[in-house]
């Protein structure tokens, strides 16, 4: 049993359980999960994902400081606000398009050029989407359950092609969470539609 492998899905439940709340806090463990990852991921071969961990690391503190701005003191209650939740323009839609296509060749490019990976396409694809998905997280659009959903099912799949049970029973479940957490969004994101009318 890879013992580093299971702590690290008890870390991805607990940011999975953050995420779904919409949690600010769901970015702390976003920084320690990629870190043990980054282990399990390089162990197992698996060179996209391997650096996409270390992209994780980078684009968590992104991702916290995208969300603080949106918080603002509130009369004497202090009472925080963060940026809301809202849908990604259409005009993002063809540009992020073209950014995954290119990521997902280049990366597997790189892969199958220096590498002894035995699924660079795969790999790639994951990592590619995953790098969109993290973006639009941190942007907290409600399209990135979709990306989510995507990412989660295809490595359910790879991860037991490469013996990664712990973690594919984890992205099984991300990829589940995930619908719900589509839905729970969009009751949120009504919700502040709301609040923002009553407050004008």
């Amino acid at each position: 049993m890879n013992y580093l492998e299971v702590f690290g899905t008890l870390v991805g439940l607990v940011y999975l359980w953050l995420e779904y709340r919409a949690s600010i806090y769901l970015w702390l463990a976003c920084i320690v999960m990629p870190a043990v990852y980054l282990v399990v991921y390089y162990q197992a071969g698996l060179y996209a994902d391997f650096g996409i961990n270390v992209y994780y690391l980078l684009a968590s503190v992104y991702g916290w400081i995208a969300w603080s701005r949106g918080r603002k003191k509130k009369n004497i209650q202090q009472t925080e606000e963060e940026t809301p939740i809202t849908r990604m323009p259409r005009k993002v839609y063809f540009p992020l398009t073209a950014v995954f296509i290119l990521c997902w060749v280049v990366i597997a490019w790189i892969l199958i050029t220096w590498t002894d990976s035995s699924v660079p396409w795969t790999d790639s694809f994951t990592t590619a989407l995953s790098i969109i998905a993290m973006w639009m997280l941190a942007r907290k659009y409600v399209e990135q359950w979709g990306a989510w959903m995507i990412v989660d099912w295809v490595c359910c799949g790879l991860y037991i092609y490469k013996g990664l049970y712990f973690t594919s029973a984890l992205y099984g479940l991300y990829a589940v969470v995930a619908f719900f957490g589509w839905r729970k969004w969009l009751n949120l994101m009504t919700e502040q539609a709301c609040d923002q009318t009553n407050k004008e």
